[in-house]
């Protein structure tokens, strides 16, 4: 599977358009109602570990640029 955020948003913008339907009504509407709230709690558990995936990618740019200084007991020398 190579899903990217773009399909997620696509995903649920097309969620959006089904919940949408006026002529969506009784139990295809609950069914669909369910559907979205599934969607919804996906979508949440995607995006929190995108941005663990970020924050922890930006922990290590901060470690890797903290290394890249001299330390001051040898500047002098």
């Amino acid at each position: 599977m190579k899903n990217k955020l773009k399909d997620l948003n696509d995903h649920l913008f097309a969620q959006l358009e089904r919940l949408s339907d006026e002529d969506l009504e009784g139990e295809k509407l609950e069914e669909e109602i369910r559907r979205a709230e599934a969607v919804c709690d996906i979508s949440g558990q995607i995006i929190a570990n995108g941005a663990l995936v970020l924050k922890a990618q930006q922990f290590k740019d901060a470690a890797l640029s903290a290394h890249t200084s001299i330390p001051e007991f040898l500047e002098g020398r």
